[in-house]
């Protein structure tokens, strides 16, 4: 059977948003081009992942000899999207692997993700094709607003307790001594 992949080559909106209140949200990576929208389930720290590569990958790019593919110095403001995700969330698929590359002959960061495989029962799972894909290709200047959007949307969640580092929740918190987590 033939991979299904959602392609976005200039997509109109690529963000990580959330749905749910903090302990309890589910994560999407959505993306849309006009009326073509897609959205995936991430884990929280996939999404921190996602955009901490991202900016690895950014920094890489403006030493590579001048900054040629223009890496802008800090965000375009005109390119940072606080809006909620697109309703209604129609989750595609929940996402197992993702990738992260560049396209010089493009200048865009791609992303890829493949949906969670579950292969408990089914050893020879992880040898086969993906029933399907998403591919996101963005800009520079697109993806380091999507970078801080997404450390942003990961940061909102519930605040750490500073005495034993695990989330306070809204009900209460009652501190773990080391060892006992």
């Amino acid at each position: 059977m033939p991979t299904i992949v959602h392609e976005f080559d200039w997509p109109d909106r690529v963000v990580v948003g959330t749905v749910g209140v903090p302990g309890s949200r589910t994560f999407y990576l959505q993306v849309r081009t006009g009326a073509q929208i897609v959205s995936i389930a991430l884990e929280k720290q996939q999404s921190e992942l996602l955009a901490e590569k991202i900016d690895e990958l950014l920094e890489q790019l403006t030493t590579h000899e001048g900054n040629s593919f223009s890496v802008p110095a800090s965000t375009p403001i005109e390119l940072v999207d606080n809006d909620p995700l697109e309703q209604p969330v129609d989750e595609q698929f929940r996402t197992g692997t993702m990738t992260l590359g560049w396209d010089p002959s493009t200048a865009q960061v791609v992303i890829e993700a493949f949906p969670l495989v579950d292969d408990e029962d089914d050893p020879d799972a992880a040898s086969r094709e993906a029933a399907e894909m998403l591919v996101v290709r963005i800009p520079v200047g697109s993806a380091q607003a999507f970078a801080m959007r997404t450390r942003e949307v990961v940061g909102a969640g519930r605040p750490i307790c500073a005495l034993c580092g695990t989330p306070i929740d809204a009900a209460g918190h009652v501190c773990a001594l080391p060892g006992e987590r």
